[in-house]
């Protein structure tokens, strides 16, 4: 995604989302002027889902509180079509291993799903997901507007050893990382669908 897209949405994400998180505007050193959003942008790559997908997932926004020893962090971002609109309604589905490193298979432990407010917001509080053998660190991720195609891709930290070892590593898939008020952690991913 384009950063003229991320700075124009970042004045929207930094009002309140349910929940209470504000957004980058509040990070550490700001953010940059909002320029015009008319360029348009490329649909979010598509990526495996992988091994460890499981199909429905409960709806909820806290996975936190699924692993209490890791590292506190907000995913946010907007649901966007080609045209920078925001996409109200739109399903966003998550699921990531724990700070170990491991999947839960049998339950629903760091999964789950919602969807984007009518300024097509949305946001999980969960934390940095671990490393395991043969990937780097990553979050996977299912989006789909109302009536629309399904998106499976996946995320990724910037500055991770791993990045260039990933068979399957993207860097148009990047998380943006903020610093917020009172040392929380904000990863933030503006989704583009077709």
């Amino acid at each position: 995604m384009s950063s003229s897209r991320r700075d124009l949405l970042a004045a929207l994400l930094a009002a309140p989302l349910a929940g209470g998180l504000a957004g980058p505007a509040r990070a550490q050193g700001g953010l940059a002027p909002t320029p015009a959003c008319d360029d348009g942008d490329a649909p979010t790559p598509a990526q495996t889902e992988g091994p460890y997908f499981t199909p429905d997932s409960p709806e909820k926004r806290d996975f936190a509180a699924d692993d209490p020893g890791g590292v506190p962090l907000a995913l946010a971002g907007f649901a966007l079509d080609a045209d920078c609109r925001p996409l109200p309604g739109a399903l966003i589905e998550l699921w990531h291993c724990d700070a170990a490193g491991v999947y839960d298979n049998a339950g629903f432990r760091l999964r789950g799903h919602q969807f984007t407010d009518a300024e097509g917001r949305w946001r999980f509080d969960t934390i940095v997901p671990g490393v395991y053998p043969g990937r780097t660190r990553h979050f996977h991720l299912k989006a789909q507007p109302r009536g629309g195609r399904l998106l499976t891709t996946q995320l990724y930290f910037p500055g991770e050893a791993g990045n260039l070892r990933d068979r399957i590593f993207d860097d148009r898939l990047l998380l943006d990382l903020f610093r917020v008020d009172g040392g929380g952690r904000l990863a933030r991913y503006d989704l583009v669908l077709a």
